[in-house]
């Protein structure tokens, strides 16, 4: 958990009106999806594309300022979901992520007696009689509860077999507005799920169940101590990790008690440099370490922003690895199941190969593509993304002409775009875990090159497969194989397809041609609302003035519409 500011607010400063604070999400909610609607739904069809495009960066930092202030003044989950919003770098714009970072770091403690009062509660004493020393300064606050150090009793030290510890308390009253929280973001997932630019590519209602799974878990502290041990024990021997124990005797539903591990943190480049450690080592090391939790355990920290990894260094001639990376807070983990790891595995390996033929199908098997999609399109698009970029670091990215970039996106975009793609269920913390683990990496090594860790890992995943060459050629034998048996009932599949017509072929002559009988439709049809809305205004204007000038001032989005179409078609 991150550091928040000394400011301390009372249980009072929890909205005490829980509809209140429900229809403030909605309205909020319901007020940028209209928004939405508009500029990137019903202009871009009325010809008006380019003043959606021209707005989007200005809208998109006011909608995330917007949300930081809502973030900020509710707490709860809604600092989750702008977590989560600052974290999404790979589809969200910078005026978005970039206003949310450090959201969690606004924010504020509880007033210490609210703290103590629950903590004695859930434990069944005083404090000053479970622990020997109890510092009221808080370590950290987090949107769901805050620590502080602490000192254990001989006897209880003696049982933990650690004496220092931070104990974690959840912030009184966050179950309930969780619960308010979660309902509205249902709502909220509903109404994204009638947006079929949405529906297409997600399913919301799981995603919002997803979340809402992982959040219970947050609150859960029992469960959090398991997880820490179990995560524990995955990473049992290997010396590059390290991992606090609970204290099982002083941790309840709501108090969670665990050794006080706390090191340099991890994107603290000056301080690991002063300890004699290489930011740029660390890297690699880390990013090996989230390779192992997803393509390997399957058990995953789904939450390693920078707030909850530290570098420890080893005592000199201890042996073995001089620091090891130290994860704490353990509320949001994920599990990869057997069938989305193999999928990753492959993704991971045509990744390293560079294949982009690979890499699609991959996608495919992990779920991210219908298995109806064409996807030639795609396969070229990828091939010749692994051809300029392939093996570029950050800074090296950089670097390149951003025309480059540009004409790239332009080329393939709508390749992309069109293909059905979707965000299968439990993939949200996949996505998070990935896009935080880029995040740090490249933070300790602005020159650090994914690719160098992504090569070594996938060979080593393939030696584990089996993965020599007479395997590989083994398989491609087999695929060969299939392929010769399946051929007989592709050919009858494809005249079947002639036969009914669904057959597409891509020709750009006539798709400009298609595009200028559309333009013209759209002129039509312009004119068309243009005069419809006019003729209205001024029918209804005598009835109702403000009605009638609304409808005869709207008429000018359709007029100036069917100008710019035929200007352009000219």
């Amino acid at each position: 958990m991150a550091s928040g500011p000394r400011r301390q607010v009372g249980p009072a400063a929890v909205p005490g009106h829980v509809r209140s604070r429900y229809r403030r999400i909605l309205r909020f909610a319901a007020r940028h999806l209209a928004a939405v609607w508009w500029y990137e739904l019903l202009l871009p069809r009325i010809g008006l594309a380019r003043v959606a495009e021209r707005t989007r960066p200005a809208r998109m930092q006011r909608f995330a300022r917007r949300f930081h202030a809502l973030a900020v003044e509710l707490g709860g989950l809604m600092i989750k979901v702008g977590q989560f919003l600052s974290s999404r770098l790979d589809v969200l714009p910078p005026e978005i992520t970039e206003e949310l970072q450090g959201l969690q770091d606004e924010v504020p403690p509880v007033a210490f007696p609210a703290i103590r009062a629950l903590a004695s509660s859930d434990l069944g004493f005083p404090l000053d009689e479970v622990f020997a020393v109890f510092v009221e300064e808080p370590l950290a606050a987090a949107s769901l509860g805050q620590a502080h150090r602490a000192r254990l009793l001989h006897a209880d030290a003696e049982v933990a077999g650690v004496k220092d510890v931070v104990v974690k308390v959840q912030r009184p009253g966050i179950e309930a507005i969780v619960a308010v929280d979660l309902a509205a973001l249902r709502k909220v997932g509903g109404w994204l799920s009638h947006f079929r630019i949405v529906a297409d590519r997600a399913d919301m209602p799981s995603l919002v169940e997803e979340f809402a799974q992982t959040s219970l878990e947050e609150i859960d502290y029992l469960h959090e101590a398991a997880s820490a041990e179990r995560f524990a024990a995955d990473f049992a021997g290997d010396v590059r990790v390290h991992v606090p124990r609970p204290a099982w005797e002083r941790c309840t539903r709501r108090v969670l008690t665990l050794e006080d591990v706390t090191a340099i943190k991890i994107t603290d480049t000056d301080a690991l440099r002063a300890a004699g450690i290489d930011p740029s080592e660390v890297a690699p090391v880390f990013a090996s370490v989230m390779f192992d939790q997803l393509f390997t355990n399957g058990f995953f920290h789904a939450d390693p922003h920078p707030g909850n990894i530290f570098v420890t260094p080893t005592p000199p001639g201890s042996g073995g690895h001089p620091w090891k990376l130290t994860f704490i807070d353990f509320g949001m983990m994920g599990e990869v199941t057997p069938s989305t790891r193999s999928g990753l595995r492959k993704l991971l390996i045509a990744a390293a190969a560079r294949d982009g033929k690979g890499l699609v199908a991959a996608i495919r098997d992990v779920g991210v593509l219908v298995p109806s999609a064409d996807t030639v399109e795609l396969e070229r698009a990828m091939t010749h993304l692994f051809a300029r970029f392939g093996g570029m670091g950050f800074a090296e990215l950089r670097e390149v002409d951003p025309r480059e970039f540009r004409d790239f996106a332009e080329e393939f975009g709508e390749v992309v775009r069109s293909l059905p793609f979707q965000l299968p269920e439990n993939f949200l913390l996949i996505i998070r875990a990935m896009s935080l683990t880029s995040g740090v990496c490249s933070s300790l090594d602005e020159r650090f090159n994914l690719w160098d860790s992504v090569e070594p890992y996938a060979a080593r995943l393939l030696r584990e497969e089996g993965g020599n060459i007479v395997q590989d050629a083994a398989r491609q034998v087999a695929g060969a194989a299939g392929l010769a048996l399946r051929l007989p009932q592709r050919v009858d599949d494809l005249i079947t397809r002639i036969g009914e017509g669904s057959v597409s072929v891509a020709n750009p002559r006539l798709e400009r041609q298609v595009a200028r009988l559309d333009r013209t439709a759209r002129r039509t049809a312009s004119a068309v609302v243009f005069a419809a809305l006019l003729i209205a205004g001024a029918m209804v204007r005598a009835d109702d003035s403000v009605l009638g000038t609304v409808l005869m001032a709207a008429s000018a989005v359709p007029l100036l519409h069917g100008a710019w179409v035929g200007r352009r078609s000219r």
